[in-house]
């Protein structure tokens, strides 16, 4: 499945298929909230929370691809990601984007 950031794919002629989203609501460990919370003290990266968004992102981006596999498409174009809190140490990641099917 191709994924693309742009509205159309290079060369190629598509047939437009519809949106596609995936979504994820995602939180931490309380353990590693607490240490996360600590290091706000000192300044830096909080890995803890990068690496929840970016398994948050995964997940999301595997759900859109289903549903674009689901519906027949070969890529998915004007990719997305959104991003919201949901609460403390919790947030929404969103994938949306363009299921496409290439002629």
């Amino acid at each position: 499945m191709k994924l693309l950031n742009i509205d159309y794919i290079p060369g190629a002629e598509i047939e437009v298929l519809g949106m596609v989203r995936g979504a994820v609501v995602q939180s931490k460990h309380f353990g590693k909230d607490l240490m996360a919370g600590l290091k706000t003290l000192v300044g830096g990266e909080i890995t803890g929370y990068t690496e929840m968004l970016a398994e948050a992102r995964q997940i999301a981006t595997k759900r859109m691809v289903d549903e674009a596999e689901a519906q027949g498409a070969d890529a998915i174009v004007n990719v997305r990601y959104s991003s919201s809190a949901i609460m403390d140490g919790a947030a929404e990641v969103l994938a949306y984007g363009t299921a496409v099917r290439i002629k």
